[in-house]
C-alpha cells in the first residue's frame, strides 16, 4: 500500500493548488474523493466475494465429509441389523423346530381374555360445575353466562355525565 506522510500530502496539495488553481481545487478534491471511495468499495466487494467463494468451497468439503460419514454409518447399521435379524431368525427356527408337528391346542385360545376395548372416562364435569352454589360462583368471579363483547363494554363503561 502507498505510504503517505503529512509532508508528502502537504507537497501534493501545494502542487495541486498551483496547477489547478484555488477555484477548481474543491471540486477536483470532491471528485477524487468520490472516485477513491468507489474504488475502495469495489475492492471490498471483490474481497467479500472471494471470501464467500472460499467459505462455500470449505462448506462443500465439510458437507461431502458428513455425507460420506453418514452413509458409512447407515451401511454399518443396516449390516448389523441384517446380521441380528438373521441370528434371531435362525434361533427362532431352532426353537420352534420341535413345535411344528404338534397340534395346536384350541382350549388355550378359548381361555385367553379378549383384547381390551376403549372406555371413555366417566367425567361428570357439567354436573360438578352445576352443583356449585351461585353465591360461591359470584364470590369467586366465575362467569355464569357468556357475554358478548358489546355487552361487556357496556357493562364496564363509565356512566355519562349530563
Amino acid at each position: 500500500m502507498l505510504d503517505f506522510g503529512f509532508d508528502k500530502l502537504a507537497l501534493i496539495g501545494a502542487v495541486a493548488l498551483i496547477v489547478i488553481g484555488p477555484e477548481k481545487l474543491p471540486r477536483v478534491a470532491r471528485t477524487v474523493g468520490a472516485l477513491l471511495g468507489k474504488a475502495q468499495r469495489y475492492v471490498a466487494d471483490v474481497k467479500a466475494e472471494v471470501n464467500r467463494s472460499i467459505e462455500l468451497e470449505e462448506l462443500q468439503k465439510v458437507k461431502k465429509q458428513f455425507e460420506s460419514a453418514a452413509s458409512d454409518i447407515q451401511d454399518t447399521v443396516r449390516r448389523e441389523v441384517g446380521e441380528a435379524g438373521q441370528a434371531l431368525e435362525s434361533s427362532w427356527q431352532s426353537a420352534t423346530a420341535g413345535l411344528d408337528g404338534a397340534p395346536a391346542d384350541a382350549s388355550s385360545e378359548a381361555l385367553a381374555p379378549p383384547p381390551p376395548t376403549y372406555q371413555r372416562p366417566n367425567k361428570k364435569w357439567r354436573l360438578k360445575r352445576g352443583a356449585t352454589p351461585l353465591w360461591f360462583k359470584q364470590r369467586q368471579g366465575i362467569r355464569r353466562q357468556a357475554q358478548s363483547g358489546a355487552a361487556r363494554v357496556a357493562r364496564f363503561r363509565p356512566p355519562r355525565v349530563k
